[in-house]
């Protein structure tokens, strides 16, 4: 049903925070639902990533590169350096997957910077939108800003985890570190219990650092927007001059974030390598 007035502050933003998925409420945190929008968008940023290095490996040269082949080139040798630093092994894989966590996080960051009006006002125009239970009234298209999304990555980093303790140390090793480390066999329940504990830890972590970080930034850009429907001068001019300054600290943050996805997932990964 269609609003007869104008909505508050809190029925825009509760507007703009809800997810186009198979159930009729939204929360921050419900891993029964399937939010469409965040498969969308984190599917789509893959397949650009993905895209953009396929074009930077296609027209490379060995001789005077281009502005965006040297960027590429920036990005993949910081990542292997990094990776170096890191893993004290074979990285035919594991640099790769750094460099794609790297560019793809960063990709769906980068959504954050499209206002947040476009789409809405997008869906309305095209009539998809414009009214409660249009097909598209609820869409966000943040990825890293929904939990679901965030964690599902960060199990993905989790499973890698395990992957590689049990390849590195075999199956044998892995169990006598899960009982054995770090009090001793005699010690074994205690130690399980940490260990489980260490691993919902970093996984938990890596999701809650990323979504947070994510979610309080794209509600900085709410408020902003906020302050664009005041009829007044100052709402235009509040609107405009705070809007930008965020914009270009949230540049800041976005890559950040992404960075700092990356390096847990390669410090997990090397512990994963290493024994207590």
């Amino acid at each position: 049903m269609a609003a007869d007035h104008a909505p508050t502050a809190t029925e825009y933003i509760k507007h703009h925070l809800g997810h186009l998925s198979n159930a009729h409420q939204n929360s921050v945190v419900d891993f029964s639902i399937i939010n469409y929008d965040t498969i969308f968008w984190s599917v789509l940023m893959g397949v650009i990533g993905l895209f953009v290095m396929y074009l930077a490996a296609r027209k490379a040269t060995s001789g005077v590169p281009t502005r965006f082949q040297a960027a590429v080139e920036m990005l993949v040798e910081m990542v292997d350096d990094q990776s170096k630093s890191i893993i004290h092994g074979n990285r035919t894989f594991i640099a790769p997957l750094a460099l794609t966590v790297f560019v793809w996080v960063a990709l769906m960051n980068c959504l954050d910077f499209i206002p947040v009006d476009f789409l809405p006002r997008v869906f309305a125009w095209t009539g998809l939108g414009a009214e409660y239970g249009d097909p598209l009234y609820h869409h966000r298209i943040l990825p890293t800003a929904d939990l679901n999304g965030a964690l599902g990555m960060a199990l993905g980093v989790f499973a890698l985890m395990l992957y590689y303790g049990i390849k590195i140390k075999g199956i044998g090793g892995w169990l006598h570190e899960l009982f054995a480390a770090p009090f001793g066999i005699w010690m074994a329940p205690a130690n399980v219990l940490l260990n489980i504990i260490e691993y919902a830890a970093k996984t938990i972590s890596l999701a809650m650092r990323l979504f947070g970080n994510m979610y309080a930034g794209e509600l900085v850009f709410m408020l902003i927007a906020l302050l664009g429907g005041m009829a007044t001068a100052f709402g235009f001019i509040g609107h405009v001059i705070a809007g930008s300054i965020w914009a270009i600290f949230h540049i800041l943050i976005v890559f950040l974030q992404a960075f700092i996805f990356m390096m847990l997932t390669l410090v997990y990964l090397g512990q994963a390598h290493e024994g207590h």
